[in-house]
């Protein structure tokens, strides 16, 4: 018995030492949980503040005033108030403002008779955001509605709402962009970086490396299969979500291929950079999650509005990838041809897609180790 404890101490020992030389165990094992708490804790939020929306008084009674003056100073709303509906339609097609709040021109004499109306549009390629704001622009109306009716017997307003761009109201419009841009980071990064680093661990490169091949022909010979699958997956979720859950086509088709490669070849070469750089499967697999398939769904708005969340999360949604490519998915499927939003979209996607690309050809050293 004394000899079992013996040898088990002495193996127990043996263990420790290895893990503490493998500083990919005490990464997994150490920062990974710190990772993944601040994101997951941070990242996620099922509220919604400081959506911009504009306010349109078109009365300017008083009681035109007070209707709309839960906007000001609340957490939910940062408000600009806009002195035509025409400006506002504008600043919502622009994508500045997530709702307008109007209040017609006869608001206060129609409250007289019992019957004022306020109006409320939505911008509905978010639906989760657009929901959220109609619920809290409902509750406010409803204790103004209340207060007025117990201090002068009048006072009931009817909130009318629209959505923009999702009339039917269908969640499934809002979340197949969201499950196309999952599709194409699980092909373009993780599929990739686990293929690229056992090539690594077999030692297969060492053949190309004491041939002629130049590094960039290497990339290019790497990522073409790749790209071919992941495109493929783009051209059955597009033809699925038109046909099967009747998700419609607003945009240009081809402006939404144009951004799918885009992005494609940008998963392609943060694949790539990471499988240079870990050169070992499982690690490339743990690293390629944490990077790219977590904050693709935490941190691109795909499930939560990022605005809810501290601004330090929202700086890190802005500097990746997987927010632009999603904004540009959703304006092109519902929306349509926006370019105002677009287009800035399109340049982010071109500057990852040469960051990763030129980080993964630099990290690539035509020697044998």
């Amino acid at each position: 018995m004394r000899d079992n404890l013996r040898r088990i101490r002495a193996l127990t020992v043996k263990e420790f030492r290895e893990v503490l030389r493998d500083n990919s165990s005490l990464a997994l094992g150490i920062l990974l949980p710190i990772l993944l708490i601040l994101v997951i804790g941070y990242g996620i939020s099922l509220d919604v503040k400081h959506a911009p929306i504009g306010v349109v008084l078109e009365d300017a009674s008083p009681e035109a005033r007070q209707v709309v003056d839960f906007v000001d100073g609340s957490e939910y709303f940062r408000p600009t108030y806009m002195t035509s509906m025409n400006q506002a339609l504008r600043a919502m097609e622009q994508r500045k403002i997530d709702a307008i709040l109007r209040v017609p021109p006869d608001f206060s004499r129609q409250l007289h008779q019992g019957d004022g109306r306020v109006q409320l549009l939505l911008y509905g390629t978010d639906t989760t955001t657009a929901m959220s704001i109609q619920s809290y622009v409902e509750t406010a109306a409803a204790q103004w509605s209340a207060r007025q009716m117990a201090g002068q017997g009048v006072g009931a307003v009817d909130l009318e709402s629209r959505l923009w761009f999702n009339d039917a109201h269908e969640s499934t419009w809002y979340f197949l962009p969201g499950l196309i841009l999952m599709i194409v980071t699980l092909v373009g990064v993780l599929l990739t970086a686990g293929v690229m680093a056992r090539e690594y661990e077999r030692g297969t490169f060492e053949s190309l490396f004491v041939t002629p091949v130049k590094k960039g022909e290497i990339i290019v010979a790497k990522m073409i299969p790749y790209f071919c699958i992941a495109l493929l997956g783009v051209f059955i979720c597009l033809i699925l979500s038109r046909f099967l859950f009747q998700v419609p086509l607003v945009g240009s088709l081809s402006l939404i291929l144009l951004f799918s490669v885009l992005y494609l070849l940008t998963a392609l070469g943060m694949g790539m950079l990471i499988s240079v750089v870990t050169k070992a499967q499982f690690m490339a697999i743990q690293v390629a999650l944490l990077v790219s398939f977590l904050p693709s769904i935490m941190l691109s708005g795909f499930l939560f509005d990022l605005r809810a969340t501290p601004r330090w999360v929202q700086w890190i949604g802005e500097v990746l990838p997987f927010k632009h490519y999603l904004v540009a998915l959703k304006t092109l499927f519902l929306a349509g041809d926006l370019w105002p939003v677009i287009l800035p979209q399109a340049g982010w996607l071109l500057f990852f897609m040469v960051l990763f690309l030129g980080l993964a050809l630099q990290r690539i050293r035509k020697k044998v180790e």
